[in-house]
């Protein structure tokens, strides 16, 4: 999502084009939003963005990569939105024709109304599917716009996106946001809606499925989390109701195309796809790519898939193609064309070749392949001999380039003179303070083929920046557009039907498919076991916190030697003092809470699409937490001079860690109260609880392995006991069974046998049995898995506590208690193996065999 806009010019010179928002349709000027109230509005932005998880790039090493969001909107009257609408909806229906011809007759490539060498000497020209076609009539169902203002303060297009549009679910996040941030002013406002747009895109999935099914299988089919829009992605699939697939998630057989389900395989229709299309098929497009399904050109060719966009369609996106736009345009629709673009030369043309190295200095050069190693090229940023450089290289390659005229109310300028147009540069007002001046800005617009025609959403999503280039990734805030209307639209979700949707379908129930892939129960399933482990971790820590700070400088007392147990089995290597702050805050090693939880966020992040948008804002609490103590950590190391650290004990060991480790069993037991009563039991809640199920029993097995299993004085034995219980929540229900103190045989009675007790590991065992027992198994054998199961709940079933906790050799040691849980731990991990084995098998990837005549790259990711 990176877009080109000239240089700023300081707002107030002349030729300058003041975009402050329009409010003189509030009824009240008081209630304009400017000040500190936008400042709040901002904060609170700020908040809900990341509450709601909503982020922008692959993932990185410390986790952090906001959305921003400026909440002023870009505010659009009735009247100019809807000549905008209408040229929106007149260029896709050019944009669809030229796809239908390119793929088809070329018509307009033998009647020299497009150089051949645009179309067909693009790679976004796919080969492979020449001569196919969509049901429906269209072959371009989504594509976007980016716009700006020209120096008039009309529209100009600079880019077209048809390979696999994004941003739709970003544009929808904003509204949300700012009718909260802005809620007086919104309540106030009649502006059109977003909904019908989402619900035209539902439709038109339905309208291109093969053989006009009733009710179609459409997946989205996305790269994965690593994605930079996987939030815009994830988002998208969770309005419009489709599993979120990525390829391995997929397969084709008998010539279509299915999706692998915990219950076997589940057939599909139409893929909406976010994976660029020589990565969609290792087979016939790119080998080596693991992004796509192996034979999927083939389903199309078939008839049995629709892919959408169609594989091909980029081959729009050449900048190039802009030049030719407006005599197509009287050519296929004999029509002016309404909405002009940027004026562009393609090099290949010797006239306009001539034309761009000439005049270097004052435009900007871009190469008609997107995503090559060179991006955009502001010419007037460059020196005289790197500008030789360029016009060098634009002539050994004229077909590779276009010089584009920068559009907009400002210029760049060479020496002081004005040598072009620039960018539309919106007010400071809403984009920060306003010492900062005006901004670079692009609106990008949606238009989805529906009824015969396009609908366009009614907004989209507007970026604003302090530099020439636009870009999300480079830190550009987004902007919520409101399009103002004399009648307001009725709230329309996407899911709901329309009278032509519901038109002749039978209404009788149809048990639907899971939805859930091995690779989405495997998420669920990792989900509950570090929602689990960071729980129990933090339990753990909070405790032994708590001792340290009661008895570490008594080391000779009953706590002080209670201590010294707790922390052997916290931390099995001798450190003093011991690295509790690394134990909670570090993300890097294995084991520690900040690691626990950031793959309980990765995790999350992979199912989006079928959890509630509830359970992210808990989360982003338990990061912001730990990520504020970090840095509280990194003030004290620098010096207390150097942060207000309050009043800090000189316990510094342990300062701020319990604060900290509330914070996020806090946030723990949010998403653990959303997970239990927000999701329906189906197979995907079977494997998140059976991974919490699974977790809880390990931890419990193991900490009475390293606390309980060597005796000791009974009063250092009783402070060891009541940590154990108080680790693992079950202090309070002791007290109260037990007022006599804590004994051994009583705790494990509490914490190992007791059914009705949601911490024993008895509870554990009848929980997974029950979650496993309701997963189905699509023809695979479970016989080693509930085995090992049935073996530990059997040990269980032969335990006395009393027993065992009375068995003690001559050296102190509980020996059969040790070989009863160590024989317990070894089969629950194994079992935890085997639940991996038997449900979430990972197949080799496919790829094509080299073809040792054939001189093409196989490419690779």
């Amino acid at each position: 999502m990176t877009d080109l806009l000239s240089s700023p010019r300081p707002q107030g010179e002349p030729g300058a084009v003041d975009h402050r928002a329009d409010w003189s349709w509030l009824p009240d000027p008081a209630d304009i939003p400017t000040g500190p109230g936008l400042a709040r509005a901002r904060d609170e932005a700020e908040r809900l963005l990341a509450d709601h998880g909503v982020t922008y790039g692959a993932d990185s090493e410390d986790g952090e990569h906001p959305w921003h969001l400026d909440p002023l909107p870009v505010i659009v009257d009735e009247p100019e939105w809807a000549r905008l609408d209408a040229a929106l909806v007149q260029r896709a229906e050019l944009l669809d024709a030229i796809l239908q011809d390119a793929y088809g007759h070329r018509l307009l490539l033998t009647d020299k109304l497009l150089p051949p060498t645009v179309v067909l000497g693009h790679p976004g020209f796919v080969r492979a599917v020449d001569g196919l076609r969509l049901p429906g009539g269209r072959e371009l169902v989504l594509t976007a716009t980016d716009l700006v203002r020209d120096g008039a303060g009309g529209w100009c297009a600079v880019a077209d996106r048809t390979q696999a549009p994004s941003g739709v679910g970003y544009a929808m996040e904003d509204r949300r946001v700012v009718s909260q941030v802005l809620s007086g002013v919104y309540r106030q406002a009649s502006i059109q809606r977003l909904g019908p747009f989402f619900r035209a895109l539902r439709l038109a999935l339905r309208d291109v499925a093969p053989g006009r099914a009733e009710q179609p299988r459409v997946v989205l089919l996305t790269s994965g989390p690593s994605s930079e829009t996987a939030f815009d992605q994830a988002y998208l699939a969770s309005m419009l109701g489709l599993p979120l697939v990525e390829g391995s998630d997929l397969l084709v057989r008998d010539g279509r195309v299915w999706m692998r389900g915990v219950e076997g395989l589940e057939p599909v229709d139409v893929v909406l796809r976010r994976v660029d299309a020589e990565w969609c098929d290792p087979l016939d497009l790119r080998q080596g790519s693991r992004l796509g399904v192996p034979g999927l050109v083939r389903a199309v060719r078939a008839g049995t898939v629709s892919v959408v966009n169609p594989l091909g369609s980029s081959v729009l996106e050449n900048p190039a193609l802009l030049t030719y736009l407006p005599r197509l345009a009287n050519a296929v629709l004999d029509q002016d064309l309404a909405l002009p673009s940027a004026p562009t030369w393609w090099c290949g043309e010797p006239r306009s070749l001539q034309h761009v190295v000439t005049h270097l200095e004052r435009l900007v050069v871009l190469p008609t392949v997107r995503g090559t190693d060179v991006g955009t090229i502001l010419g007037w940023t460059l020196s005289h001999r790197e500008r030789e450089q360029l016009a060098a290289r634009i002539s050994a390659e004229p077909w590779l380039w276009v010089g584009q005229e920068p559009v907009g109310p400002a210029g760049p300028t060479v020496d002081g003179t004005p040598v072009g147009v620039g960018s539309d540069l919106p007010s400071a007002e809403g984009v920060g303070p306003a010492d900062l001046g005006p901004r670079a800005a692009v609106l990008r617009t949606y238009a989805v083929a529906h009824g015969g025609t396009y609908t366009v959403l009614a907004g989209g999503l507007a970026r604003v920046a302090a530099g020439h280039v636009v870009s999300s990734s480079l830190g550009a805030a987004a902007k919520d557009v409101w399009v103002l209307s004399t009648q307001p639209d009725a709230p329309v979700e996407p899911w709901v039907p329309s009278d032509e949707s519901a038109a002749g379908e039978v209404a009788t129930p149809r048990r639907p498919a899971t939805g859930i892939s091995p690779r989405t129960a495997e998420n669920l399933y990792w989900m509950g076991r570090y929602a689990e482990r960071a729980e129990d971790a933090s339990r753990v820590l909070r405790v032994v916190v708590d001792r340290w700070d009661d008895f570490h400088q008594r080391p000779a007392s009953v706590g002080g030697r209670a201590l010294d147990v707790l922390i052997s089995a916290l931390t099995p290597t001798e450190q003093t003092p011991p690295a509790f702050r690394d134990l909670v805050l570090d993300p890097r090693t294995p084991g520690t809470v900040a690691r626990s939880v950031r793959r309980l966020a990765a995790a999350a992040a992979a199912v989006r699409d079928q959890l509630s948008t509830d359970t992210f804002g808990p989360l982003a609490r338990i990061e912001r937490a730990l990520r504020d103590e970090r840095a509280k950590t990194r003030g004290r190391t620098q010096g207390a001079d150097s942060l207000d650290l309050g009043v800090v004990s000189g316990n510094t060991v342990t300062a701020g860690l319990r604060p900290a480790l509330d914070k996020v069993l806090e946030g723990l037991l949010a998403i653990a109260g959303i997970t239990a009563e927000g999701l329906v039991r189906d197979v995907g809640w079977q494997f998140l609880d059976a991974g919490r199920r699974i977790e809880r029993a390990q931890h419990l097995v193991e900490s009475l392995l390293a606390t309980v299993v060597q005796r000791r004085p009974a009063d250092v034995d009783a402070v060891v006991l009541e940590s154990v219980l108080l680790a693992h929540e079950s202090a309070i229900t002791y007290r109260r069974r037990h007022q006599t103190g804590a004994g051994l045989a009583e705790v494990l009675d509490l914490l190992l046998l007791d059914g009705t007790n949601p911490r024993s590991l008895a509870y554990q065992l009848d929980r997974l049995q029950e979650s496993l027992a309701l997963v189905p198994l699509a023809g695979r054998a479970p016989d080693q898995r509930d085995h090992l199961l049935s073996d530990v709940v059997d040990l269980l079933a032969e335990v006395d506590a009393v027993a065992i906790a009375a068995a003690v050799t001559d050296d102190g040691r509980r020996s059969r208690l040790a070989e009863t849980l160590e024989s317990m731990l070894w089969r629950l991990h194994s079992a935890a193996d085997e639940i991996e084995r038997v449900h979430f098998v990972r197949l080799a990837p496919s790829r094509a065999l080299e073809d040792p005549w054939d001189a093409r790259d196989g490419g690779g990711e």
